[in-house]
């Protein structure tokens, strides 16, 4: 957003910069997470894409590293298509030891002892937490959960956090992932979507002037559509910074509804992001559902033949 929006609206910081909006269900699985994870317990949180999954996480390691009752351990690669179980062994390793130069067996039978001893001497329970994990391998997964059990064994606890898309959960409920499936405690960040309007008056409280209502800057007809027509807090981000430019542009104060007409995506309810908010991008449906990506193109646009395509099942494609 230009320097001259923001002091034409009286905005003294960028959206992205807000503090954490805690909602009751933040809170109720915060509350929930703070208990479970000193047992041992493999946990997977989803939500769809901007819902504020990374944001929450990292409210919950500061505040489990304050409380320092558990040792909190973090998988930093960006890359979690490629992320395989050594390299989140290796996170433990760092994060548990407190030494990032700490020469880790290459070994695996070597490695795993030296972590399950490591782990046992600590004395506190450990959890590892990796974002973005509905790329991880289902090989990772069931070798995570394996891991928990080896650390178990060993004398120490051992929880994953594993944080991902709706598919992530999906994945996890498939009848091929049961080993692992069966022991994930799931957790839904997507009830937080009916609290927009309550988001919306929160965001613009915490980044105006203390001087400038929300009413000055958007009236609430306008508050109310962006709520009805929008389902994330990164897309009230978004579209409500690209309705203050336009606003600033056509010299309209405050925005009100015609100019969020205008300025809104006609296609944010399209099949194609739609499926990408919930992690299934034109990659993942082509392999999980074993289509050609040209049809998978065809599909997003709503040109593929029904008669052309006769889809079922994977597993009853043997």
């Amino acid at each position: 957003m230009q320097i001259e929006v923001l002091e034409h609206f009286g905005i003294k910081k960028y959206f992205r910069d807000a503090d954490f909006f805690e909602t009751d269900t933040a809170k109720r699985l915060f509350k929930q997470l703070k208990k479970i994870i000193p047992e041992g317990q493999l946990i997977a949180l989803t939500g769809v894409v901007g819902i504020g999954k990374t944001t929450y996480l990292e409210r919950i390691q500061k505040q489990l590293a304050v409380d320092k009752k558990v040792i909190v351990a973090k998988s930093l690669s960006v890359e979690k298509s490629k992320t395989n179980l050594t390299t989140l062994i290796t996170a433990l390793f760092y994060d548990v030891s407190g030494d990032n130069d700490y020469r880790v067996p290459k070994l695996g039978e070597k490695r795993e002892r030296d972590l399950q001893e490591l782990i046992k001497k600590s004395k506190k329970p450990v959890v590892l937490f990796c974002d973005e994990a509905h790329d991880l391998h289902h090989r990772t997964l069931t070798g995570l959960k394996r891991l928990m059990e080896v650390i178990h064994e060993g004398g120490g606890k051992l929880s994953i956090v594993l944080a991902g898309h709706p598919k992530l959960r999906n994945d996890l409920k498939s009848p091929t992932m049961e080993e692992v499936g069966y022991r994930t405690v799931t957790m839904s960040l997507d009830a937080s979507q009916g609290i927009l309007r309550d988001y919306i008056h929160w965001l613009l409280e915490k980044c105006t002037n203390d001087n400038i209502k929300p009413k000055d800057i958007i009236d609430e007809q306008a508050i109310d559509y962006l709520a009805e027509h929008l389902s994330t807090p990164l897309q009230v981000e978004q579209h409500l910074t690209l309705a203050l430019e336009e606003a600033y542009a056509v010299g309209v104060k405050p925005i009100n509804v015609d100019l969020l007409e205008e300025t809104l995506s006609n296609r944010i309810d399209e099949i194609e992001p739609t499926l990408i908010r919930h992690g299934y991008n034109e990659r993942v449906i082509a392999e999980q559902f074993r289509y050609r990506p040209a049809e998978v193109r065809k599909l997003f646009k709503g040109d593929l033949d029904p008669r052309a395509c006769i889809w079922s099942p994977p597993l009853l494609q043997e």
